[in-house]
Order: C-alpha cells, then sequence, then structure tokens
C-alpha cells in the first residue's frame, strides 16, 4: 500500500502532508516554494511509494470555485503530465487556513510562531489529508 500525499497549493508556498503507509496518518511534511513542487514531488516519489495525490479546491461559501482556481488548473496539467501513474483527486479546501490557525493556538503556539506561514500551509495540507482520510 503506498502513501497519499496532499497538497495546499498556493502562489507563492505550497503546504505538502502525507500518510503513513497504511493511509491511517496524515502528519505534514514539509513547506515548498510553489515553483519548486514538481522537482520536490519527483525526488520524493523515487523514494517514497504515492499512489495517489489530494489537492485542495478552494471553494467560495457559495459553492463556486475561488478565484484561485484559476491558478491551480495550470499546476494540475503539469502534475497530470509528470506523474501519469498517480491518480489526483480533489478536496474542498475552505477554511483550512483558519483551522490551521486556531490549531496553532490551540497548541499553544507563541504569536511569533503564528506568523510562520509556511507553517500554517504544512497544517493546512494535513488539514486537507485528515478529510479526505475521514471520508474514505
Amino acid at each position: 500500500m503506498g502513501r497519499i500525499l496532499a497538497l495546499d497549493f498556493g502562489k507563492k508556498r505550497t503546504g505538502i502532508a502525507i500518510t503513513d503507509e497504511l493511509q491511517i496518518i496524515a502528519s505534514g511534511l514539509t513547506t515548498v516554494a510553489t515553483e519548486d513542487v514538481i522537482h520536490f514531488l519527483k525526488e520524493y516519489t523515487t523514494k517514497e511509494n504515492v499512489e495517489l495525490f489530494i489537492i485542495g479546491k478552494p471553494k467560495q461559501l457559495n459553492n463556486t470555485d475561488s478565484e484561485s482556481e484559476h491558478l491551480i488548473k495550470p499546476f494540475l496539467k503539469k502534475l497530470k503530465s509528470n506523474f501519469p501513474s498517480i491518480p489526483l483527486e480533489r478536496v474542498d479546501e475552505r477554511f483550512t487556513s483558519k483551522m490551521a490557525f486556531q490549531t496553532m493556538i490551540d497548541g499553544g503556539l507563541k504569536k511569533k510562531q503564528r506568523r510562520d506561514k509556511a507553517l500554517v500551509d504544512e497544517i493546512s495540507a494535513t488539514i486537507i489529508l485528515q478529510s479526505y482520510l475521514y471520508s474514505k
């Protein structure tokens, strides 16, 4: 059984989360500059068996696509062309950044640590992945 890898795609940074090999636990992996994501994934998938990509789908409250969806679509094409054997699924990512920030507060992180946008992106990717696992 391979791992499931989730991406919280952003214009500048992309948060990445991964499951264990049994696909039970979602853990934050890292945050990568968006321009380097494909290179990072190529390296990662040579070392680890990834069987599915989960990509956050930004939606508005009325369930229409967010304006950032137009940035994600070219990335999805690039991802599919570089990893044709790994399927991808989309997961609603509404409120994940707010949930990530609240998780940081609940975890007792200091105000200075909570300003770390890379950490917020990584936690957001973990929340996206965890919501996918719950839905299975």
